[in-house]
């Protein structure tokens, strides 16, 4: 892929997530740093380059979702993306839900005895 074409794929990105993104990579190079682990470290233990995960800690959204989950675990962060599409939580899915609720509940018929 030239640099041309994954600009162009970047820029696809609205600017709130390409915001969101360089926030979440601003915060874990706070998190590696108070942990005083080096950059070399931290790509050892995320398993990428060094590299990719300087990508990371840019907010790179060329970067692979995993990275980015790895990192967080690496970081002893546990697994906070877990709760990120939380079914209960959800809720435009909620409605969209309730919407296809019948307005009148019918018995179901039994089909007849032979």
């Amino acid at each position: 892929m030239t640099y041309e074409t994954y600009k162009e794929k970047i820029d696809l990105f609205p600017p709130q997530v390409r915001r969101a993104l360089r926030s979440v990579g601003a915060n874990i190079s706070v998190a590696r740093r108070r942990r005083r682990i080096t950059v070399r470290m931290m790509a050892e233990r995320v398993g990428v380059s060094a590299m990719t995960y300087l990508k990371v800690e840019r907010g790179d959204p060329g970067v692979a979702f995993g990275t980015y989950v790895m990192t967080l675990f690496a970081l002893g962060l546990g697994t906070p993306w877990a709760q990120l599409v939380d079914a209960g939580q959800d809720e435009t899915g909620l409605l969209l839900d309730l919407e296809r609720v019948p307005k009148r509940a019918r018995p179901r018929t039994e089909p007849p005895a032979r």
